[in-house]
């Protein structure tokens, strides 16, 4: 199969946990008492095991320094009051400039650690990916690892003001920090005066613990007040800083990074800063965290190279697993994001969203599978998988500030059941073997040339009476020469089909009519040598929660190998 197309394929994993096969789970527990995941886990075996799946770029997610109750040598712990759980959120920066001490064999050495790790990871073909927060960091911020002319985060600030163009935070003055009695049986003992906003755009003095209690939101020159942004040369303070903090990471090897709640910093913030790390860094990849779809423009024209599409696909596929939505309903995702194909992310699993086999969505990850299929194929777009999903992890477990609320926590010290099944492969169960297996013909699947650019044309109008359109939804993609036909079955039975190519998606896809072609099953393995003709129907089985592919290719050409 044809490997050299342009197709992003992401593996976010969470260092904290990926490497921590302890299984010494103790809801809330210390990394002492439940062990740690550390950046040697990800091993060159490892990450050509990731690469040999068909894997482009690994996101490490939680590398930075951020708050947290374990001390180390030299890095205080923070104050448990603003701390979530005991190993704290990847998202309260404590340090733009260092790595996250927990991840490293010999802490004091943990950014060389972290560049061996990028060593490796370059060495196995991959690009690494880390998070860029830049909406907000740390309460007890505190840089011990900046350049030595960079002023920290706050330094020069006039703590008087509620706003002020060049402060980097904004101040609630005359009023305290409270932490509410929900936190805990007793006030808390944190100090901040003057109290400055939460990193949710709470403006005033009293989050309460759904809010981003943990962290301050960062000013980038607009007014809370107005709403109007005071962009003028010389930039905002807090835009040079953010500037030399992605430098740095830059030229330590880092590829690219998933922008944090893109979405809550300003437009002109990312033209500008973006714009001037190019020349340096051309193939420096941005990933934006956005959920307003009618802004997606605005930030890639920003020059964002991809965005979330959370709230378009991710949901959509969520319901129709659920039962709550019609497969067809995915025919208006498409439709609301034209002109955006090829630049939206998809993803079935992350680190904010439930597992798939948790008992909040399908209970199991088999059941999952025609939403991935259709994520993974339905365009040219980046795709995400989440560590643990190839595996069907749950997400059940109850390990401390998380819950049991069917998301692997992010806060908490912890041991995944799929994690320890990866690393020590007699552990995995039969479910889980049959499960990776079809991951990784999936992933096989997507690197097929007619999956990374090919145009694409939706079935559901032409063949609705066909299928049931509640439960079954399918679409062509297409290039010069290779024709796919893709059905994803979310239904609890086999469904046997007859599906026409209608006239019309030979005239859009300039797809020549009457040819002789070979028509391979993908998943079946048969093949048999066909004419492409209008109308015509192509018969095609597919399994109860299973996807089909027919694929089309000339008489003479190679298909992909079927294993």
């Amino acid at each position: 199969m044809n490997e050299d197309n342009s197709k992003l394929l992401i593996y976010q994993a969470l260092p904290r946990l990926y490497g921590n096969v302890s299984g010494k789970n103790l809801p809330g527990g210390s990394i002492e008492e439940n062990g740690c995941g550390k950046m040697s886990h990800f091993t060159c075996e490892r990450l050509d095991d990731l690469r040999e799946l068909g894997f482009t770029h690994v996101w490490y997610t939680g590398i930075l320094e951020h708050a947290t109750t374990t001390s180390y040598p030299g890095i205080m712990h923070d104050h448990p009051d603003v701390v979530k759980g005991r190993a704290g959120s990847p998202y309260a920066i404590k340090d733009y400039y260092d790595v996250d001490p927990d991840l490293a064999d010999d802490p004091e050495e943990r950014r060389e650690e972290f560049r061996q790790l990028v060593e490796r990871t370059h060495a196995s073909g991959l690009g690494v990916i880390i998070d860029f927060v830049p909406n907000h960091l740390a309460r007890q911020y505190q840089s011990d690892c900046s350049p030595q002319l960079e002023e920290d985060f706050g330094e020069r600030d006039n703590r008087d003001m509620r706003f002020r163009r060049d402060n980097n935070f904004y101040y609630l003055t005359d009023q305290m920090l409270v932490i509410g009695s929900d936190y805990g049986p007793e006030p808390s003992a944190y100090s901040e005066y003057p109290a400055r906003a939460t990193g949710n755009d709470v403006f005033h003095a009293h989050p309460s613990r759904d809010d981003w209690y943990d962290t301050v939101k960062l000013n980038y020159g607009v007014d809370p007040d107005t709403g109007v942004g005071h962009f003028d040369e010389p930039v905002p303070d807090t835009w040079d800083k953010m500037y030399h903090i992605l430098y740095h990471w830059a030229m330590q090897g880092v590829d690219g990074f998933r922008c944090d709640m893109a979405e809550m910093v300003p437009v002109p913030f990312w033209h500008w800063v973006i714009r001037r790390l190019h020349p340096d860094f051309p193939q420096l990849l941005f990933i934006g965290e956005i959920y307003q779809p009618w802004r997606y423009r605005e930030y890639l024209d920003a020059g964002l190279d991809y965005l979330y599409d959370k709230v378009g696909l991710y949901d959509t596929l969520i319901g129709v697993l659920r039962g709550e939505r019609a497969a067809s309903d995915i025919t208006t995702v498409w439709q609301s994001q034209e002109g955006l194909s090829g630049r939206m992310l998809h993803f079935m699993e992350n680190h904010d969203e439930q597992r798939l086999a948790s008992d909040f969505i399908v209970g199991t990850g088999a059941k999952g599978i025609p939403a991935v299929a259709v994520s993974a194929l339905i365009d040219g777009g980046p795709m995400m998988i989440y560590f643990g999903q190839m595996l069907g992890e749950h997400g059940m477990d109850e390990e401390g500030f998380s819950g049991r609320n069917g998301r692997t926590t992010i806060y908490d010290y912890w041991s995944m059941e799929s994690m320890r099944a990866l690393h020590q492969p007699a552990l995995r169960t039969e479910e889980q073997r049959e499960l990776r297996e079809r991951y990784r013909r999936l992933l096989e699947l997507v690197r097929y040339p007619v999956f990374d650019h090919g145009l694409f044309f939706d079935l559901m109008y032409a063949v609705g009476d066909r299928l049931d359109p509640g439960r079954q939804y399918a679409f062509l993609r297409y290039r010069p020469g290779k024709l796919a036909l893709v059905v994803a079955n979310f239904a609890d039975h086999t469904a046997d089909l007859a599906l026409p190519l209608p006239r019309h998606a030979f005239d859009t896809l300039h797809c020549q009519e009457g040819r002789s072609c070979r028509m391979l099953d993908f998943q079946s393995g048969d093949e048999e040598v066909v004419t492409l003709e209008s109308d015509r129907p192509y018969t095609i089985r597919v399994r109860p929660h299973d996807y089909g592919v027919l694929l089309f290719t000339p008489p003479e050409s190679l298909l992909p190998r079927v294993r």
